[in-house]
């Protein structure tokens, strides 16, 4: 026993020390995290570019000014205070922001260090866990997708049943309540596998007894409220769930294929809830349905190879054209790792290249994915009122080689410099040395 107890102890203190020299390496190293850039001190103007205003329409050679990090005025005749900084666009374009949907960005940075993943609860049932308390602002996952235009994230918690509310983040700040653009936007629920009809049932069965225990927590403080009942306990997980049962908070379902798309579609209609379908199969598949029912969709990538025997190559990559020729209203989310968040715009790219129209595929990562998680007041599109979220770019950002030359969160100048282009400059400068 006393043996097992040294080995014990032996592995921990090994384990403790790893962590601390990993810490100690990666400090060292100069990687840190991208430095939050201040907020705006003067009006800005950008001059000469042509704005893609995602609502309407091009503006060639036109001016986008913003001042306290909101948009004051859009357009070719703006008048330009004598205080502002001028950035002359010339032959270049100006975008709204991306917004990815759907991520672990935030919540997770090293898989094998349990530490620092923080995306699920203990427990089926956790309505009341806020993504945004848990979000890492110093990860550097973060940067990486800023400097590429991706500028609002939704770090979605997953694991239970009901995994809690996801909010809408900003890709810069100090602070996760500085970085938080919106809270509580959605309520996620992952739809159970139906694989296992007993697993299944019980699934269902613990999912409907929340939604029943809330609806009768609502009217028991409704009663109390009125007077016409007594006191009833304040539940915290019942208390979030007041918006989903209100209609004013979707609920967001996680499903994967026909089977669960249209048993979450029965479930959402008898329950009368607001919804939002989110996953990457079989959408295609049932448009016509779900356009008949107006239920937007999140695709929660677009990037993909068959999933059975039957379906053609293509399968993933066309959907987004059949949701579109449909009439179904829908977004991209690309995939939910952190890592590859910068990579969004590359599944819009994938969709345009198998028939989704150019326009529809920035829409999708833009105004789109703004309107389907309601924070299109704010971001989304280039419109006087909103945010100025924006990036002036060398060409189209679905295409590859285009640059995102400057990237500006509520006005605010980020600086272009993440994890990636240290590492580039680093190594280039270790093959200039190799030429001395």
């Amino acid at each position: 026993m006393k043996s097992i107890a040294n080995n014990t102890y032996i592995s921990k203190l090994f384990s403790s020390s790893l962590v601390m020299l990993v810490m100690l390496l990666v400090a060292g190293s100069g990687l840190s995290a991208q430095t939050p850039a201040p907020p705006q001190q003067q009006p800005i103007a950008i001059t000469g570019g042509t704005i893609h205003t995602m609502t309407n329409g091009v503006i060639a050679e036109g001016t986008v000014l913003f001042d306290n990090g909101q948009i004051i005025a859009v357009g070719v005749d703006v008048e330009i205070p004598g205080n502002a900084e001028v950035i002359d666009a010339s032959g270049k374009h100006v975008y709204p922001g991306l917004i990815h949907g759907q991520s672990t960005m935030g919540l997770t940075e090293i898989g094998r260090i349990a530490e620092s993943t923080d995306l699920t609860e203990t427990g089926n049932i956790n309505p009341n866990i806020r993504a945004q308390v848990a979000f890492h602002p110093i990860s550097e996952h973060i940067p990486v997708a800023a400097v590429n235009g991706v500028t609002t994230v939704v770090p979605t918690p997953g694991g239970s049943l009901i995994s809690g509310k996801p909010a809408a983040m900003m890709t810069d700040g100090w602070t996760w309540e500085q970085m938080t653009l919106r809270e509580g936007i959605a309520m996620t629920i992952n739809w159970p596998s139906m694989r296992n009809s007993n697993q299944y049932r019980e699934a269902m069965e613990e999912l409907q007894e929340a939604f029943d225990k809330a609806r009768r927590y609502q009217k028991a403080r409704a009663a109390m409220e009125a007077g016409d009942a007594p006191h009833h306990p304040y539940d915290v997980r019942w208390e979030a769930m007041l918006p989903v049962l209100d209609g004013e908070m979707p609920v967001l379902v996680n499903v994967s294929g026909v089977a669960q798309i249209q048993a979450a579609i029965a479930w959402i209609e008898k329950e009368g809830l607001n919804a939002i379908l989110a996953g990457s199969r079989d959408f295609g598949l049932v448009a016509d349905q779900l356009a008949a029912r107006d239920i937007p969709v999140m695709l929660t990538g677009v990037i993909s190879g068959p999933d059975t025997n039957w379906e053609a190559y293509n399968q993933g990559y066309t959907t987004p054209r059949k949701l579109y020729e449909a009439g179904v209203d829908f977004c991209i989310a690309g995939e939910a790792s952190a890592a590859y968040a910068y990579r969004l715009p590359h599944h819009a790219a994938s969709a345009v290249a198998f028939g989704l129209p150019e326009e529809e595929g920035l829409k999708a990562i833009t105004i789109n994915a703004a309107r389907i998680l309601g924070i299109d007041d704010l971001v989304g599109s280039i419109e006087p009122g909103k945010d100025a979220t924006l990036m002036i770019t060398t060409g189209n950002p679905l295409e590859l080689w285009t640059s995102k030359e400057q990237v500006f969160i509520r006005g605010r100048k980020l600086e272009m410099l993440d994890k990636h282009h240290r590492l580039y400059e680093l190594y280039k400068e270790k093959h200039r040395q190799e030429q001395l």
